[in-house]
């Protein structure tokens, strides 16, 4: 259990940093510009580190609890299985829920389809080689 805890504590940091790196550097700002209309003019950054620990405890148990169901044979290839599935699920439907809703640059939404499939596929990739049966 106690390991469960700090490898989700430390996916959830993942998590954060990479949601860093994916969205506050100078390229993602210039893209991210057809948001500003309805962006937030400041971030709540308590919120943000709690619901990215929140992502990472439960991103720890959904591949504890989907692991005999994941494709592949080892804890890497079905960490690499579930950060696609995660992809689809969360990004690859947001990004396409956008494109038909909204008026925006397809290379925003070739950013947000390409760095999150990244994004999920380096966290499932941690679960996958800190969590599993024998690890």
């Amino acid at each position: 259990m106690m390991k469960f805890v700090i490898v989700s504590l430390g996916g959830g940091v993942l998590f954060g940093v990479l949601d860093g790196l994916i969205h506050a550097n100078p390229w993602a700002q210039r893209l991210y510009e057809v948001y500003r209309p309805i962006a937030r003019s400041s971030v709540n950054a308590v919120a943000g580190v709690a619901i990215d620990l929140v992502y990472g405890f439960a991103l720890g148990g959904l591949f504890l609890l989907l692991y005999k169901a994941l494709p592949g044979t080892g804890g890497a290839t079905k960490g690499l299985s579930l950060g696609l599935g995660v992809w689809f699920l969360r990004v690859a439907m947001r990004v396409a829920s956008d494109w038909m809703m909204f008026q925006i640059p397809w290379q925003t939404l070739a950013y947000g389809a390409v760095s999150g499939l990244l994004e999920m596929l380096i966290l499932g990739l941690f679960y996958g080689l800190t969590l599993g049966p024998g690890r």
